[in-house]
């Protein structure tokens, strides 16, 4: 790893994101070693120690944390130059990092495929999750979430229909059980839970003729992933509540029977996000288009 003032600033910013040389070497796509050298010339030069290293983790000292938190924005500056110098060539190139959660990923790969097919030269770098990060800070360009999760001071691209979500069973677990009527009546249900990512177990939310609803269910299963709770939905080991993405082709085929529809009324879909700043990379530029232009074209179909 050939090494200037500049990679090394990056090592370091890098380090402090992952809390870890290891991880911060494969998205630098340099060796481990090489890094560590990297960060530890700087170390020296400058004559402080910017990490507290045990066998174990990776934390910034006293003097780093404030270190990194005075090169990141000069970075974030010099970022942005490169940027603005690049979006002078003939077609976007680069790498393009997205934070999103797993099942709005699943949602937009379509999009995402079609990207990647137009745009070789952009390596796509996707990383999912279901924690809500800042995305400036952990160096994402630009993150995908439900429109309802967007921080206010990002600029948001919606695509995608708007939503519903759907309680649903299997036909064998209703003619065992009566179906419920209203969301008081999944308390006597067998239902799986979800655990959200912070911990918290998720209420599940309803609405109608502006009467809002929140029940805490019980059942013989909690999960915090929307394909395993669809997976248990399908065996029958109870009522889930998913969003109609997840159980429309079951719906269609009849293998799920859904219930409560008037109660769950459709909210917002899917956004792209990205900080507003002044000037957008090429590559981020040209998958909003590829957004747009298949948002145009579906309801073009319509």
């Amino acid at each position: 790893m050939k090494t200037s003032g500049l990679t090394e600033l990056e090592a370091v910013m890098a380090v402090a994101r992952h809390r870890s040389f290891r991880a911060a070497a494969n998205d630098m796509g340099v060796s481990t070693s090489a890094l560590s050298h990297a960060v530890a010339a700087l170390e020296t030069r400058i004559g402080v120690r910017l990490f507290n290293r045990t066998t174990r983790s990776v934390s910034l000292s006293e003097a780093g944390a404030q270190f990194v938190n005075s090169v990141a924005p000069a970075l974030s500056t010099i970022q942005t130059a490169i940027d603005e110098a690049g979006s002078f060539r003939d077609s976007p190139s680069g790498t393009l990092r997205i934070n999103s959660s797993a099942g709005a990923v699943h949602r937009v790969m379509p999009v995402l495929i079609e990207f990647s097919r137009r745009y070789p030269d952009v390596k796509l770098d996707i990383v999912t999750e279901g924690r809500l990060i800042d995305i400036v800070v952990e160096g994402f360009d630009a993150g995908i979430r439900l429109r309802e999760s967007v921080p206010q001071d990002m600029i948001a691209v919606p695509f995608g229909d708007r939503q519903c979500f759907a309680v649903v069973a299997t036909p064998a677990y209703f003619s065992r059980h009566k179906p419920p009527r209203t969301p008081d009546d999944l308390r006597k249900h067998q239902c799986i839970r979800t655990r959200m990512p912070s911990g918290k177990m998720f209420h599940w939310e309803f609405e109608r003729h502006g009467q809002m609803v929140r029940v805490d269910v019980d059942g013989p299963m909690t999960l915090d992933d929307g394909a395993l709770i669809l997976e248990a939905v399908r065996s029958g080991v109870g009522v889930g509540y998913l969003t109609e993405w997840d159980v429309h082709k079951d719906l269609e085929a009849g293998t799920l029977v859904r219930v409560l529809q008037a109660w769950t009324p459709p909210f917002d879909g899917l956004a792209l996000y990205y900080p507003g700043r002044r000037h957008i990379p090429a590559a981020l530029r040209a998958l909003i288009d590829v957004i747009r232009e298949q948002a145009e074209a579906a309801r073009s179909f319509k």
